[in-house]
């Protein structure tokens, strides 16, 4: 239930491997598993101590270095493509357009976003049950030994753990964790955004947008010869879903804790630990294996620009919504360009037109 066993187990590894040693020694002394290991403790107020630690570690050295390696090579790679003008989308359909640099900034402050939000919520972690006992009264524990043993474990793993101010709190409610999981979730939800974003752009080679290409990890089919799939992107979007899945399963799992103990310790914990792993290790592979070798094809890129409708948002503030519109359909309807239809229609000079339809001017609108 809500880790007594595992706890007691570990008592009785200690211990054994105590009186090892001490029998190696030839000290006569035991080592009791309840009496000595477990003495001022409770498996209640000990397992979600021990939640809180592994949660914290978790954090710092599986999830915190793979978003950075992630972020940093979008925020470079946004730098390097901050000059190539390309149409934007909204709905799927075609809208005005942005640098490639501009829209990749957007992911890499997803993902600065989502690590503020998992730090912030961190911090709500760093309260610690240890000291509470059976049902957060401190029954059987000197005074003091809360706070003692609070900071004793931040001297030793150099997290700033405390203690909880309230142990039945501590005890009863797991609230903390479905938290720090949302934030995670939100981490996670990006991350599907932005491989679905990826594979979008990159769908192809000939017969789709393909506006950029992914590298080749793998054979992309075991019938159709010379097929690339986007295999990352795939990972890190199931990665989410799984992620998306634990959440459901921790916000349960912290609502059953009836009267004075939260019994599904144990299975909140593998879900939230299993979600730090997960992520960490698909955005570091994604990392390396995709978003590393994103490159555009700058041919395609620019004739889509060139062949969009919605440029003509740049002549509405000089001719007007409905004749901008006109220009758009008549365009679209005869397969013409929208220079040829907007002088057809006579709204505008070719050289109004060539002064005011500066697609690399739209980007950064005066």
């Amino acid at each position: 239930g809500s880790g007594t066993q595992t706890n007691m187990n570990v008592n009785e590894v200690i211990a054994h491997i105590a009186n090892e040693k001490l029998a190696t020694e030839g000290n006569s002394l035991r080592i009791h598993p309840n009496d000595d290991v477990n003495s001022s403790q409770s498996s209640n107020d000990t397992f979600p101590t021990a939640m809180h630690i592994a949660a914290v570690v978790a954090l710092h050295e599986k999830l915190y270095p793979a978003l950075a390696e992630l972020r940093r090579i979008l925020e470079q790679k946004s730098a390097d493509f901050m000059d190539i003008v390309k149409i934007g989308r909204t709905h799927l359909q075609d809208a005005t357009p942005l640098t490639l640099g501009q829209e990749i900034s957007g992911w890499a402050a997803m993902l600065e976003a989502a690590e503020k939000m998992i730090k912030e919520s961190e911090a709500h972690l760093y309260p610690l049950a240890l000291g509470g006992t059976a049902v957060g009264t401190g029954l059987n524990a000197p005074e003091g030994f809360a706070e003692g043993v609070a900071k004793e474990i931040a001297r030793a793993t150099g997290y700033d753990f405390v203690s909880s101010a309230n142990k039945f709190h501590a005890l009863t409610a797991h609230d903390q964790f479905v938290y720090s999981h949302g934030a995670l979730e939100a981490l996670a939800m990006n991350a599907f955004k932005i491989a679905n974003d990826i594979r979008l752009l990159a769908c192809g080679p000939r017969a789709g947008l393909a506006e950029i290409t992914i590298p080749e990890n793998e054979p992309g089919s075991s019938i159709m010869p010379g097929k690339v799939n986007p295999t990352q992107c795939e990972a890190l979007t199931m990665v989410a879903c799984r992620v998306h899945g634990n959440s459901a399963t921790i916000a349960l799992a912290s609502a059953h804790g009836q009267f004075e103990l939260n019994v599904y310790k144990p299975v909140l914990v593998d879900a939230y630990l299993e979600s730090v792993r997960l992520l960490g290790e698909a955005l570091h592979s994604f990392a390396v294996h995709c978003a590393e070798g994103l490159e555009p094809d700058r041919e395609r890129i620019a004739k889509n620009v060139q062949n969009s409708l919605m440029l003509v948002t740049a002549l509405a503030p000089k001719i007007g919504y409905e004749k901008a519109a006109e220009i758009a359909k008549k365009a679209h309807h005869e397969g013409t360009d929208l220079k040829s239809a907007a002088l057809d229609l006579g709204y505008v000079t070719a050289e109004e037109y060539d002064e005011i339809v500066v697609p690399a001017e739209m980007v950064h609108p005066k």
